[in-house]
Order: structure tokens, then C-alpha cells, then sequence
């Protein structure tokens, strides 16, 4: 069985408003169809009211002191046979005592003995159609002072109010489709509209991807400038990780040229002595591992993710101290710890690990056993880490962060572990400055972090 096909955002929204609209049309037009029903049936029978009481404004008294209805009516249906307006007057007995003209023929409905005053109002059948009929119970008193009782029955066909209702549907259907119809358009025409910045970024990722460009570039919505900044976030960091990627290479290639040079003289050479030989081959290949080992750092530093969690920095730094702890037991480093309990590194865990740890490392093995971190938040993140020991002199201190360094992407120790910072660093778009620790008298190096 097949997949039914994704809906685009456009015809989701879409096909939602048009169910909601139809159904809201639905309702509002069966409403006003029933009001208007309503309404015409109670005017009807109002109309069926005053008809009675026209009857009863123009009924005389007879010789004998009964109800008498003159020969012409006022309203001259009453007069013409078959004209759908008909009136019947029956004693309680139900005998007819008159009959309008119009309603020669014909029963008003069931007549049954009613008390003065008393009404009731049926639908029965009349001819090919139906009709509504009022029965009135009424007292006549004669000459002699008796009160007689009588029922006075109207009818009228309800073809003509029920012609009425079904034009009033017809026209009130036939406007609210129309109007469904507009609405629906202008609908369309506003989702459009709306989404249309949702098309221009897909525009601009179409555009990125051919390499017509480079960033995310326009005036969007507020509700779409966090998504645009974290897609350009995104495409900044993955343009830098990919050359960040093919520096990494490049280095390998150009630090590998050395030992491998001296490997092959070494292998050449038929005057040296096989302890030495031993020797140079060892070191060349421990050097060869290290390089190949920090370049692989770097690497793994140029894949960070900019959309990570939020690390408190204090405990991870008291963990690293009591690991180095250990390493360095012979030396009994003394650790002032000057990081505050909220303050945060928005990241991944395992980069602060490897950030804090190359340089807590190094204050380790190039300090004489005193080492402080600080930590403190403003504009972003500032990390300082000092030891007092003999400091980088001030002509080398861009040289040991600087890329392709030889001195520093080629040997181990301290060079190593800050190249490996300062490229973890500019991952996250910050920065690692070297200088003079005042206090302890050492170096001391700042890592600088932009607020995220």
C-alpha cells in the first residue's frame, strides 16, 4: 500500500481554513434558514389571529340571538372559493353554523368544544396541499342574556409561505456560496502571502546550495529571524569546519614532510651505528604519531555542533583538577579555583573537557605546582588559566597559536595543547590570547567565548 503523498504547509493551512470556513457557512446558513422559517410561521399565525378577530369585529347577532356573519367580507379571500384563506363557525356540538365561501366543501381541521378565549393551532390537509388552521373558542351573549359558546376556525393554504421559504433558501445558499467562494480565494490569496517568506528562505538554501551564495541574506519576520540566524549559525560553522578541514590536511602533509625525509636519510645512510640508527628512527616515529595525533585533534575540533546544551564550568573544572592531580602528583599542584556556581558554558561537554584540559595540562607541566582558573560571564564567556612558571616569552606568544607554526603544530607539549584549544575556540567563533600571569608571575592564557 502506498504512501499517501506529505501536504505541503500551504495546503494544510489551506485545506484546514476551507473546512473550518464550510462548516462555519454550514451552520450560519441552516441557522438563518430556521430563523427565517420561524419567523415566517409566527407571522403567519399572527396573520391567522387577525383574521379571527376581523371575523369577530364584523359578527352580528341574529333574530334568535345567535352569532351571524354578514354575506361579503372585508377580506375578499373569504368571498372567492378556492382562494386559500377559508373560515368556518361551528356551535359546540361541532354542527357548522357558517362557512365562508371560500371554505364551501372543506374541513378546518378537528373541531372540538373550547373555552372562551382558548386557542389551538394545527397543520392538517387541505386539497393536493397542507394547511395551517386556527380554532377560537367564543362567548355570545344574546338579547336574553345567555352566553352561548362557539368555535371560529381559519385556515389558509401554506403553499405561499412555504414558496417563500424555499426562495429565501435558494437566494441564502446561493449568496453564502458565493461568498464562500470569495472568501476562499482571498484566503488563499493571504496564505500566500503569509508563507511567502518561508518560500524566500527555501529560495535562499536552493541559492547557498548552487553557490550562488554563501549566507542567508533578506528582511524576514520576526518570527523567522531565530530560525535564519541559527541557519546562517549552521552554514558559517560548516563552511569553516570544511576548511578548517582541508588546513588540517594540508598541515599533516607539510609536518610529515621532515620526518619522513629524515627516515629515509636515516635509511640510506650506511656509516651510522645501529644504536643510533634505533634512535632517530624511534624519535622520527614518535614525532610522525604526535603530529598525526594533534591533527586529528584539530579535525575532531572543526565537527563541534552549534546547537548544543548548557554546561555548568565549575564542576567540569574540579573534575580536570583531580585528574591532573594524579598525573602530577610528584609536583603537588595547589589549585586556586575562582569559577562561580551559575556560570555556564553553551556547548558541547566534551569540547569544554578538551578546552579546559589542554590548558589546565599545560599550566600543569610548564608551571612550578600553582595554577588558577577563573571564570566569569558578561558579554560572553572570559576563562583564564595561570601558573607561575617561566611564561611564553612575548615574541613567541601568536607563534604558538598561529597555524602551520612548525615549532608548534610539529612538536609536543604546550604548543600542541593551545593549537588544540585555539581551534576548538574559533569553532564556537571565539578566540585564545596568551600573555604574562601577573600575579603568579607565569603565563597566563585567555579563552574568549562569545554569548549565545
Amino acid at each position: 500500500m502506498g504512501k499517501a503523498p506529505t501536504l505541503s504547509i500551504h495546503q494544510r493551512l489551506l485545506l484546514a481554513a476551507s473546512l473550518v470556513l464550510s462548516a462555519f457557512l454550514g451552520f450560519t446558513g441552516l441557522a438563518l434558514d430556521k430563523a427565517f422559517r420561524s419567523a415566517s410561521e409566527e407571522a403567519f399565525q399572527a396573520r391567522l389571529f387577525s383574521s379571527v378577530y376581523a371575523l369577530l369585529a364584523a359578527a352580528e347577532e341574529d333574530e334568535a340571538g345567535g352569532i351571524r356573519m354578514p354575506d361579503l367580507l372585508t377580506d375578499p379571500r373569504f368571498n372567492r372559493p378556492d382562494s386559500g384563506l377559508y373560515a368556518q363557525v361551528r356551535d359546540r356540538t361541532g354542527d357548522y353554523l357558517w362557512q365562508s365561501p371560500s371554505s364551501l366543501g372543506r374541513d378546518l381541521g378537528t373541531i372540538r368544544d373550547m373555552q372562551p378565549g382558548e386557542s389551538q393551532i394545527e397543520r392538517f390537509r387541505l386539497d393536493q396541499g397542507t394547511a395551517m388552521g386556527l380554532s377560537f373558542g367564543v362567548a355570545w351573549e344574546d338579547f336574553q342574556g345567555r352566553e352561548l359558546h362557539y368555535v371560529l376556525a381559519v385556515a389558509e393554504d401554506l403553499k405561499p409561505l412555504q414558496e417563500q421559504v424555499a426562495a429565501f433558501r435558494d437566494s441564502l445558499f446561493l449568496w453564502l456560496g458565493g461568498a464562500a467562494l470569495l472568501l476562499l480565494l482571498v484566503q488563499g490569496w493571504v496564505l500566500r502571502w503569509g508563507l511567502r517568506p518561508l518560500r524566500e528562505v527555501a529560495q535562499a538554501l536552493t541559492e547557498i546550495e548552487s553557490g550562488s551564495a554563501d549566507q542567508l541574506q533578506g528582511d524576514y519576520p520576526k518570527e523567522l529571524n531565530r530560525l535564519t540566524s541559527n541557519l546562517n549559525s549552521l552554514i558559517r560553522h560548516a563552511q569553516a569546519r570544511q576548511q578548517r578541514y582541508r588546513d588540517s590536511l594540508g598541515d599533516l602533509a607539510h609536518s610529515l614532510k621532515t620526518p619522513l625525509a629524515v627516515l629515509q636519510g636515516v635509511s640510506e645512510s650506511d656509516s651510522v651505528e645501529q644504536r643510533p640508527l634505533r634512535k632517530s628512527v624511534r624519535e622520527q616515529v614518535e614525532r610522525m604519531n604526535q603530529i598525526v595525533s594533534h591533527q586529528l585533534q584539530r579535525a575532531a575540533a572543526s565537527g563541534r555542533t552549534v546547537l548544543t546544551q548548557t554546561v555548568p564550568i565549575k564542576p567540569v573544572v574540579e573534575r580536570i583538577a583531580g585528574s591532573l592531580d594524579k598525573v602530577y602528583r610528584e609536583k603537588g599542584i595547589s589549585w586556586r579555583i575562582d569559577v562561580a556556581a551559575d556560570c555556564q558554558f553553551h556547548g558541547d561537554e566534551g569540547d569544554l573537557m578538551e578546552l579546559l584540559g589542554n590548558l589546565m595540562e599545560n599550566a600543569c607541566k610548564y608551571g612550578d605546582g600553582l595554577v588558577r582558573v577563573r571564570a566569569e560571564t558578561g558579554r560572553g564567556l572570559h576563562i583564564s588559566v595561570e601558573d607561575n612558571g617561566s611564561g611564553i616569552p612575548q615574541d613567541q606568544a601568536e607563534a604558538v597559536l598561529r597555524r602551520g607554526h612548525r615549532a608548534d603544530q610539529q612538536q609536543p607539549g604546550q604548543g600542541i595543547g593551545l593549537s588544540v584549544a585555539a581551534d576548538i575556540a574559533l569553532a564556537y567563533g571565539g578566540r585564545v590570547e596568551i600573555g604574562a600571569a601577573e600575579e603568579l608571575g607565569g603565563a597566563v592564557v585567555h579563552l574568549y567565548l562569545p554569548m549565545r
